[in-house]
């Protein structure tokens, strides 16, 4: 895709498309639109009992945007069950330029200092597109996921695009949907402006927690159709009822960055 640039690509994901690879060292890329994409609505967004517990535990530092570049390495390398990842070196470059551009966020997990868990997607009006997932503590990608769609419902999003159903998506409240539906909540998504950064410069969700050792180490991330790692689905409707930025920031003076994750969500149902 020579003289293809993060603005073609970007172009490319209004249109509904997206860019894979075969392997890690193969150098071509190729856009694809699936018949069927997979879909999360954000009004809702199911949150198990136990993951609930461990989100409101604050069992990790969630931060936004620190260290993008080491998110998408950890996404692309090779893993147990999964010796080859999609996100080869000029999809790579893709992403990084995206970040740099405003228009590509990752959501990352630490705890004692080091990076164990999280997600990378792109953002495009009040469209977020999810591309891939790490972790490397037990429920550090799911935590991520949780702040992440707690990010998109306060900051006005109407669609998390996660291009293909996996059962892990399901626990979510995922769904699968026909090409045709899919690009009508793209069209209404893009009639939007979602904010990443909503919820004010004294973003609170940004401010992360305590680490915790309570987390049981684990490998990889959920496995998607050809060896491609994600988390992500589409969203239908608006994530109506979002606290404002003043009134999150008097939330934070008694709730944890995960309880007010929760509460978000729960205020988008």
């Amino acid at each position: 895709m020579h003289g293809f640039d993060a603005r073609d690509l970007l172009d490319c994901y209004a249109r509904g498309v997206f860019p894979m690879a075969d392997a890690r060292e193969d150098a071509s890329v190729f856009l694809i639109d699936p018949e069927r994409r997979g879909v999360i609505p954000l009004d809702r967004f199911h949150v198990s009992r136990r993951l609930a517990r461990t989100v409101r535990g604050d069992p990790f530092e969630v931060r936004t945007d620190t260290a993008f570049h080491e998110v998408v390495l950890a996404c692309a390398a090779s893993g147990p069950g999964r010796t080859e990842t999609w996100i080869n070196r000029p999809i790579e470059r893709l992403y990084v330029r995206l970040h740099e551009l405003g228009h590509a966020h990752s959501v990352e997990c630490w705890q004692g200092g080091e990076l164990v868990g999280g997600l990378y997607g792109v953002s495009l009006r009040g469209a977020f597109f999810g591309e891939s997932m790490f972790s490397r503590r037990r429920d550090a990608s799911k935590v991520a996921l949780v702040h992440l769609v707690a990010r998109l419902v306060a900051g006005g999003y109407r669609l998390l695009d996660a291009q293909f159903m996996t059962e892990h998506l399901a626990q979510f409240g995922a769904e699968e949907i026909p090409r045709a539906e899919y690009h009508r909540r793209l069209a209404w998504a893009l009639k939007a402006e979602g904010d990443f950064y909503g919820l004010g410069d004294s973003d609170p969700l940004a401010l992360g927690a305590g680490a915790g050792d309570a987390s049981v180490e684990t490998a990889g991330a959920a496995t998607l159709a050809g060896g491609r790692s994600s988390i992500f689905g589409a969203a239908g409707s608006a994530a109506g009822g979002a606290l404002t930025a003043g009134a999150a920031g008097a939330a934070e003076a008694t709730l944890g960055p995960g309880a007010l994750a929760l509460q978000l969500i729960t205020q988008a149902s």
